[in-house]
């Protein structure tokens, strides 16, 4: 999974942090709503995200979201896979094969969600537990600004709602085994560790969230 975010109990400590989701439909087809309230330091952040289907006028700043977060990566963690920039015909190429979502703060992209019916390459299918209709989460971004506010939580948990309209059995990723991977932050969020490879000379960490 090249890009991430984590709500305030990853930097300092679960039992800290104590996130509440409430979501609701909006007016919009296939949109719905949500917020997240964190307790931080004696203050609350409060943070409402609008989620809808990615559309290809959003394919720049897709791209430019995923760049940006893909270079405050690689300074804080160095040089890796995540490291990897994408072209604007890429992002609008792999959009065609997901159901990308994203969040909105007003009109402003600030999270990006893609879930696949194809497994990726480096998923070996052997490790999850077996059923009919899996979805695969090929990417996550957060903005930095507006990352550790429990953005992270919230689109996860529009995925979540998105696959059971699918009628998907479960949702699977794969995380990079090394600092900079998320697999913590997917546990904190109810996934459930089935394996760890190498793949191409990057160690993964693969998660399952069964939902029947």
């Amino acid at each position: 999974m090249g890009i991430f975010c984590s709500c305030l109990e990853k930097k300092y400590g679960r039992g800290f942090c104590s996130c509440q989701e409430k979501s609701h439909p909006t007016r919009a087809a296939g949109a719905t709503s949500r917020w997240s309230s964190c307790p931080s330091l004696n203050r609350i952040a409060r943070v409402h995200l609008t989620f809808r289907d990615a559309a290809l006028k959003d394919v720049p700043t897709i791209a430019a979201l995923h760049n940006a977060v893909a270079g405050a990566l690689t300074a804080r963690f160095g040089e890796g896979h995540w490291s990897s920039l994408v072209t604007e015909r890429g992002t609008a190429i792999a959009q065609r094969h997901a159901r990308v979502r994203v969040g909105n703060t007003g009109t402003r992209i600030v999270t990006v969600l893609r879930l696949a019916p194809k497994k990726p390459w480096a998923i070996d299918v052997t490790y999850f537990t077996p059923v009919k209709r899996p979805l695969y989460l090929t990417g996550m971004t957060v903005a930095v600004a507006q990352q550790r506010q429990g953005l992270g939580r919230l689109a996860l948990a529009d995925a979540v709602a998105v696959a059971r309209e699918l009628a998907a059995d479960a949702i699977r990723l794969d995380s990079y085994d090394a600092e900079a991977g998320a697999g913590p932050f997917y546990a904190k969020c109810g996934f459930t560790e089935r394996g760890r490879v190498v793949y191409k000379g990057d160690p993964l960490v693969y998660y399952e969230l069964r939902l029947t």
